[in-house]
């Protein structure tokens, strides 16, 4: 979350809430404006927080500094750290609320989420495909359907998740590591996260190899050969028993994963959209077609029709080298 402090229209001071504990984007902006905040007006995204948490309310702040209004995007989801744009109003501080609520919650929707009371994590799906939606050509391969710029962006984006999800389809097909490359640095790196209901997971994959270092869970279902679970096991994958996404879903947040990020293959993105249990799409689409024989990015989804159909609501479009992103959100 961000704020910025105006003085007669100038920016005397900005700041964001850098990490979890730290201090806010009202503090940090209050900090970065030091008296010029006196009288000035402080831009929020969010509503100040009125009550002690990690750090002192942040409403506590803006009343010492003196400043005479503040403007805030989107009311706190928070039950208990709401309620401070009233406070501030006690306070003699003039307050307007709700500008670009929309934007604001879309921009910061993995936060609202955890007050949404849906009892599952946040559920992002990214898919690199092409213009006719396939993510493979004709003799399975994917690499690569994007460019390179699009593959860096994936780094950045996978940086932000508390957990990368695949199907085991494309653990065989590409043998991913799902793991942040480059020059991003995680706070956490992201739990690998395998949704195999056969346990057909193989000992040889990257993820597999690597699951003392990177801790890694397989899903598999309740019929999964008992041999292949405890092959899995001694290897150092983590396995445990779902047998539906909603059930899955719910299994990783009691062990405290609030964000995923699928990242295919079309089985699973057909069958996680079809379900309804999508929030976002991170869709790069390369300029290309790879035809009937390709593999789709949806595979299994029911037909419908134009009135029924549900539509999702673009929240960014952008250029990735000569790809292009799209960021969508289930209205």
């Amino acid at each position: 979350m961000g704020a910025v402090v105006l003085s007669g229209g100038t920016v005397v001071g900005e700041g964001f809430h850098a990490e979890f504990g730290g201090a806010h984007g009202e503090v940090a902006a209050l900090a970065a404006a030091g008296g010029r905040a006196r009288g000035a007006d402080l831009v929020v995204s969010l509503e100040p927080c009125a009550h002690h948490g990690k750090t002192p309310p942040c409403t506590e702040a803006i009343v010492a500094a003196g400043i005479a209004r503040v403007v805030f995007g989107a009311h706190d989801g928070d039950p208990v750290a709401r309620g401070g744009a009233d406070a501030l109003r006690r306070a003699g501080v003039a307050v307007e609320g709700g500008l670009l609520e929309t934007a604001v919650r879309a921009q910061n929707a993995l936060f609202f989420h955890r007050f949404d009371g849906r009892g599952r994590p946040f559920v992002a799906l990214k898919l690199a495909m092409t213009l006719d939606a396939r993510i493979a050509d004709r003799e399975g391969r994917s690499r690569w359907v994007s460019g390179p710029e699009a593959r860096e962006f994936v780094q950045w984006l996978r940086a932000g998740f508390d957990a990368i999800a695949v199907g085991v389809g494309t653990v065989r097909a590409d043998d991913p590591r799902l793991t942040v490359r480059g020059a991003v640095v995680p706070a956490k790196p992201p739990r690998r996260v395998v949704l195999d209901r056969r346990a057909e997971l193989p000992l040889d994959a990257a993820v597999v190899r690597t699951a003392r270092e990177t801790p890694t869970l397989a899903l598999v279902g309740r019929g999964a050969r008992p041999e292949a679970c405890a092959a899995l096991r001694a290897a150092g994958v983590e396995v445990a028993t779902a047998d539906d996404a909603g059930e899955a879903l719910a299994m990783l947040a009691d062990q405290d994963v609030s964000t995923l990020l699928i990242e295919g293959g079309g089985g699973v993105a057909g069958r996680m959209l079809k379900e309804d249990l999508v929030d976002r799409l991170y869709l790069v689409v390369a300029p290309l077609w790879l035809g009937e024989g390709g593999v789709s990015a949806f595979a299994g989804l029911p037909g419908t029709t134009i009135e029924h159909a549900v539509r999702w609501r673009t929240v960014q479009r952008r250029p990735l080298g000569d790809d292009t992103l799209l960021v969508m959100d289930r209205r």
